[in-house]
């Protein structure tokens, strides 16, 4: 199922393999939407590593029982030929001018966590 031009459905379902609950599917649409925003003014294709988790594969990660990724609002990005933490600067620049839904930016080594929570949430687990 298409639910943006560049998005289709099956990129945000679980990396676990389960069926995603019905009740999570307008959360994902809020992230493909505001996604779509990003990569029409990146212009570039962006590459979700993760999204969509059940609690089980949430758990089995290491991720937080209140992970925005159980509720459907959250993706893990990479963009190429971007920094995670350019990404990561692009977003929080979207976000303050309105142009994305506000919610949380997490800075990793090797991807750019984003969720649309409604309040900003900002966090920096690099390394490097």
């Amino acid at each position: 199922m298409k639910l943006t031009e560049n998005f289709s459905l099956h990129e945000f379902e679980c990396n676990c393999g389960c069926e995603m609950p019905d009740k999570v599917l307008s959360n994902i649409k809020i992230v493909a939407n505001n996604l779509q925003e990003l990569r029409n003014t990146i212009d570039k294709p962006i590459k979700l590593t993760n999204a969509y988790r059940c609690p089980e594969h949430n758990a089995k990660v290491g991720g937080v029982p209140s992970s925005q990724h159980i509720k459907g609002l959250a993706a893990d990005i990479q963009i190429k030929n971007l920094k995670p933490s350019d990404v990561a600067d692009v977003v929080e620049h979207e976000m303050v001018n309105g142009r994305l839904k506000h919610g949380g930016v997490g800075r990793y080594d090797t991807f750019t966590h984003v969720d649309f929570r409604g309040y900003n949430a900002r966090w920096d687990k690099t390394t490097k």
